[in-house]
């Protein structure tokens, strides 16, 4: 199921572009990334208010930044349930059922898949407005990644591409590279992300998603310089701190400055839900493990622990490095 891989980051990336709910206590926690804290203020939400769609809503997000897949969809079913009018729910549940299909393998997963698109489809389907164009590429990028007889289809995603472009430019392009990208024409594909770049205006977002293209095609020191651009760049760069020190990370290039990103990033005053401050963490205490200081990768697990318990990922890196 390598589509749902290649899902992943672009649903990280886009996440940004969705409108956000009202403020409120657990939602400021779940932006800081103080997972913990913010799950016992959504259950004391729901304990108050069992028909809470919103909070669920929320609660998923958090269960989604933990990477507890099963936990994820039961809140997202739920908010879907309570609120079935709302395009981001059926979003963030078709989001869901994607990861939990990464997770299980190519055969089991097969029904989530399907049940992937009946949520992007309707999450599209109940955006009369063009509020919420990020489930549009959500959906464009299940019609490119999925095999035709699971629902993909990369006419309808062109046709998506084009959609959006009246309205977001900069996203539209983003869609058209990756249908290139699929179909390995490089050259177009390269082309479409700077175009996205361009009509981003310089976006940090933008570059992070040419690099990310740079790294899969092999060419590294393109990915480098473009995280660097994207890190540089005026139009916002908080998650491109975190976004570009992953993609080094990934890559096992200049650990050094990818520990210097995930420091600036976690000094910010504000972080980003899509880039968790206990996944920033986490991902020190690897570039500080990967460079054979334990000691210090160890405190990194441990604060990412602190702010979210249930993280295996450093659950699992804690208890190695403490061997």
């Amino acid at each position: 199921m390598n589509w749902v891989r290649a899902l992943k980051f672009g649903l990280l990336l886009l996440a940004a572009s969705l409108p956000a709910p009202a403020a409120t206590g657990a939602l400021d926690l779940l932006k800081s990334g103080r997972a913990d804290d913010a799950l016992r203020e959504l259950q004391l939400r729901i304990q108050k208010n069992p028909a809470d769609a919103e909070a669920f809503n929320l609660m998923g997000r958090v269960y989604f930044q933990l990477e507890l897949w099963d936990d994820a969809i039961h809140a997202a079913e739920k908010s879907v349930e309570l609120l079935p009018s709302s395009s981001e729910y059926h979003q963030w549940l078709g989001r869901a059922y994607g990861e939990k299909a990464d997770s299980i393998g190519s055969f089991g997963a097969m029904s989530l898949v399907r049940k992937v698109k009946n949520e992007f489809e309707r999450a599209v389907a109940l955006d009369t407005r063009v509020a919420n164009l990020s489930a549009r590429a959500d959906l464009a990028e299940f019609y490119i990644e999925a095999p035709g007889f699971m629902g993909g289809d990369k006419d309808k995603a062109a046709d998506l591409a084009q959609f959006v472009m009246k309205y977001d430019a900069a996203q539209g392009h983003y869609i058209a590279a990756r249908l290139a990208q699929e179909r390995k024409d490089k050259a177009v594909a390269e082309q479409e992300y700077k175009a996205a770049i361009e009509a981003s205006g310089n976006s940090a977002h933008s570059w992070i998603n040419l690099a990310s293209f740079y790294r899969k095609a092999g060419r590294h020191e393109d990915m480098e310089s473009a995280v660097n651009r994207a890190v540089a760049a005026p139009a916002g760069n908080g998650i491109s701190l975190f976004d570009g020190a992953s993609l080094l990370l990934r890559d096992r290039r200049n650990f050094s400055g990818a520990i210097d990103m995930l420091h600036r990033y976690l000094a910010l005053e504000n972080q980003s839900e899509e880039g968790p401050a206990f996944v920033a963490h986490f991902l020190l205490g690897m570039l500080l493990e990967k460079q054979g200081d334990k000691q210090t990768a160890a405190k990194e697990y441990r604060a990412a622990l602190a702010m979210a318990s249930q993280y295996k990922k450093a659950q699992d890196a804690l208890a190695r490095v403490s061997r």
